[in-house]
């Protein structure tokens, strides 16, 4: 099952105007785009009813009278079909000078609430979710609603001049032509509710399918491992099949907005025709009654267009109300207003309880544990011990249920959020690089790079030899994740990242987990100098990195049972001397 979906920030019955002004916001500093494409679209608009008047003009003038010289004819339509030309060209660029204004504005919105949402947005949005949201659905419901509405607006003022030139020709005829509106308007409303529904459903049926693409992709090797390609084919055939189902749902909703507008249309068309040759036999002009038929028939497009208009605003609104929803229904991870340059580092967890879901039990039981700054702490325990939930407490990945966890004396809580993490470097066993240049990896977040200090902290991490062979140098691109790099490599670079950071409390995941022995030598002599005068969590399985710390905490069911110096655990014959006798392998993870 993919993760839970944000709802949209909008009332089940919110209108169209109150879903545009709630977008507005995004697109107001694009307005003179907006601006030019409403005046191209009024010179649009302005130019329709003229070609039904020029052929009264010249049926009644020119045939019949011989008033309207023949070269006037050319002159008169080449210059409307300029003019109009012209007014198009502008409503398209101003069209698309509003839409990506939008959509830039609604994406930056968007990304900077990622950077700073509470982290419980992405344990229940898959990252193909939010991708999709910020790139994707941006993109496409800026250009179908901006666009949309551009044309809804031409349409409409289109529709009035014409109206407006019928009813100067003959009032009683127009009538007729405006009883077909209020039908039209009734089942453009039903269709487009209909279509929204189907809309927001096809939303979650995508999100549902590109999470199963996601998985395959990142397990890819563990799926052929376990030969269940089948299985996971049977899965995305599922979903796919969904997917289909709600598309053609769309797609004959939107369909049957065209016919019943045609209808409407035909049977208003058929009795003005009646009516108006009755007339006609009255004494009615010929250019009259030419002319009104021409701009009845005129109508047509522009309510064919008013109908189809429907389903770009509803998917247009229903895709940029997802981004919406993102920015408004994600809060943002509170901080407070504490800050020094460099913290000391001296940490306390004072009865600390942290449960990750509702029961699913604690991950962390009643911990209390004080470290002195400049000291290195081993956290050593079995897998799910609360290992990896404690020291991401301390920069607020995690946050507890109940307790206190302090950095100085002061609450992290108390603290800015930005001088708070200012004070932790990390290097996790699970290895995250950007797909950027070494320089940028290794200096990440500074936005100017110190080259020598980047040089020193890859020579520390033993990679003083590999970067100058490099095609670029340190601006050679690692590529996605670094995955051409060895699983070494990858650590040794995340490793250069903490020395480079050269903050005052260091957090050790496993840090040396994916380096051989020669290497993990040389990385733990870097790490040692590193170390030196920073207070230092250690969580790893690898004895040389637990005998010398300078006090081992033993953690079990999310409990700490016991600490104490690498000899005096082994004398108490407790849980970590029986992991020390199994050479601390449960204690790779949790």
């Amino acid at each position: 099952m993919s993760p839970e979906r944000s709802t949209s920030p909008q009332p089940a019955g919110a209108t169209l105007p109150q879903r545009l002004r709630r977008l507005w916001p995004y697109f107001r500093p694009a307005r003179a785009g907006l601006a030019l494409a409403l005046l191209g679209a009024l010179l649009a608009a302005a130019t329709e009813p003229a070609i039904p008047a020029l052929l009264k003009l010249l049926l009644d003038e020119g045939f019949v009278a011989g008033r309207v010289p023949l070269w006037a004819v050319p002159v008169a339509l080449v210059g409307l079909f300029a003019l109009r030309g012209l007014a198009t060209f502008a409503a398209h660029y101003g069209l698309a000078y509003t839409a990506n204004g939008g959509m830039v504005a609604l994406r930056r919105a968007m990304f900077e609430r990622l950077g700073r949402a509470e982290l419980r947005l992405f344990a229940e949005q898959s990252a193909s979710q939010l991708s999709n949201t910020v790139v994707y659905e941006a993109n496409t419901g800026a250009t179908q609603l901006v666009g949309a509405l551009l044309t809804l607006v031409r349409t409409v003022l289109t529709i009035a001049a014409l109206l407006a030139y019928l009813l100067w020709l003959n009032w009683a005829l127009t009538l007729v032509v405006l009883a077909m509106f209020p039908p039209l308007a009734w089942g453009m409303r039903t269709l487009s509710r209909r279509l929204y529904g189907v809309t927001r459903r096809s939303q979650g049926a995508t999100d549902e399918l590109a999470y199963v693409v996601e998985e395959n992709v990142l397990a890819h090797r563990l799926i052929r491992l376990h030969e269940a390609q089948a299985q996971q084919q049977a899965r995305f055939d599922r979903l796919n099949a969904t997917l289909r189902g709600l598309a053609l749902r769309s797609t004959v909703a939107a369909a049957l907005m065209t016919p019943l507008t045609q209808l409407l249309a035909a049977a208003a068309l058929s009795a003005v025709i009646v009516i108006a040759l009755w007339q006609a036999q009255g004494g009615v002009s010929v250019g009259s009654f030419v002319g009104f038929v021409t701009a009845m028939l005129m109508l047509v497009t522009p309510l064919r267009q008013l109908a189809d208009v429907a389903t770009p605003i509803t998917r247009g609104l229903a895709a940029l109300e997802r981004g919406l929803a993102l920015i408004d229904a994600t809060p943002l991870q509170g901080g407070g207003t504490h800050a020094v340059p460099r913290a000391r580092g001296a940490l306390v967890l004072d009865d600390v309880w942290v449960s990750y879901a509702q029961g699913s039990g604690h991950a962390l039981r009643a911990v209390t544990l004080e470290v002195a700054a400049g000291e290195v702490v081993a956290l050593v325990g079995p897998s799910g011990a609360g290992k990896t939930t404690l020291v991401n407490l301390l920069p607020r990945f995690v946050e507890p249920q109940r307790g206190r966890v302090l950095l100085d004396g002061r609450d992290v809580r108390e603290w800015d959020l930005v001088a708070l993490r200012r004070q932790f470097a990390m290097v996790s066993q699970d290895v995250v690089l950007l797909n950027d240049t070494v320089r940028a990896n290794v200096a990440l977040g500074d936005p100017q790079p110190d080259e020598a200090r980047v040089r020193a902290a890859l020579q520390a991490a033993n990679l003083g030899d590999w970067w100058p062979a490099l095609p670029q140098g340190l601006d050679t691109v690692v590529g996605h994740n670094a995955a051409q790099l060895s699983g070494g490599q990858r650590q040794r670079l995340a490793i250069a990242r903490a020395i480079y950071k050269d903050a005052p409390v260091l957090i050790l995941d496993e840090a040396t987990s994916a380096l051989d022995n020669t290497s993990e030598r040389l990385v733990q002599e870097a790490l040692a100098r590193l170390m030196a005068g920073r207070t230092t969590l250690v969580i790893a399985h690898r004895l040389s990195t637990v005998e010398h710390a300078d006090r081992i905490v033993v953690l079990e069911g999310g409990r700490i049972v016991e600490q104490g110096r690498h000899a005096e655990l082994l004398a108490a014959g407790g849980l970590y001397a029986r992991l020390h006798a199994r050479g601390l392998d449960d204690g790779a993870a949790g």
